[in-house]
């Protein structure tokens, strides 16, 4: 029997490309996002096994309220994939509002979530929480400071949560999905970029990094080799760039 899974951050990118793909899968989907009329575009294309939830994660105590209700909405959740975040790439006036909005939603709304649906899963017995990270938390980036940061502390968080839930007595899995560019919103303003994924590779990759249940994956695979290379520069090489 296929699962329930709630996607936070669904109105765009791989978080609208997974929806569709684990749908296809045969899994029942719970969509959330600010940007309301996208989640009724998507419902419309679904039409069945697919329920939607407006959700601002930077509104800490609403969006544990709305999960609550998407939850019973569905009549459950087994999975809970975490994607909603934000950048601040090369914006002309980077400020210091600008980096603790970053911080607000990458940090404060993914950690609020992430320990709730860790709670959850506890008291049922069961669950699998996913997190997107990315490539660019394996280094600080003068270009990116905040969004490099805010991906570092996913990792690290998710880290701790996958040894809490190896001495949970409920079956608790945790995945961190590390992406490299995958074409998106976030990612068209981007130059330089190479290996970019479209965005329907990548979500296949990721179903099939969630059905495999894998504690870390990077997306796509050849981006292991870069994530290798990254933890072999030396950081006076970094402070140099």
């Amino acid at each position: 029997m296929k699962k329930k899974v709630a996607i936070i951050g669904a109105t765009s990118g791989i978080g609208r490309a997974l929806a569709i793909e684990l749908h296809t899968r045969g899994y029942t989907v719970g969509a959330t996002g600010r940007r309301i009329e996208r989640l009724q575009e998507l419902q419309q294309q679904l039409n069945t096994r697919i329920h939607t939830q407006f959700m601002d994660v930077a509104e800490l105590d609403d969006a544990i309220d709305q999960l609550n209700q998407l939850k019973k909405d569905m009549g459950g959740l087994d999975i809970i994939v975490l994607n909603a975040g934000v950048s601040n790439y090369q914006k002309e006036s980077v400020s210091r509002q600008a980096d603790l909005h970053v911080i607000d939603i990458n940090i404060r709304g993914f950690a609020n979530l992430a320990s709730y649906s860790f709670d959850m899963f506890e008291e049922q017995g069961q669950g699998h929480m996913v997190g997107i990270s990315s490539i660019a938390s394996l280094f600080g980036w003068g270009l990116n400071v905040p969004y490099n940061a805010s991906k570092a502390f996913v990792n690290t968080y998710l880290q701790g949560y996958r040894q809490k839930a190896n001495h949970s007595d409920a079956d608790i899995s945790i995945s961190t999905i590390l992406p490299g560019f995958i074409e998106s919103e976030m990612t068209k303003e981007k130059k330089g970029m190479f290996w970019v994924a479209d965005t329907q590779k990548g979500a296949r990759q990721i179903a099939d990094a969630i059905e495999q249940k894998k504690n870390v994956s990077y997306i796509t695979k050849r981006w292991r080799l870069v994530a290798w290379l990254i933890k072999l520069i030396p950081n006076w090489v970094w402070n140099r760039m």
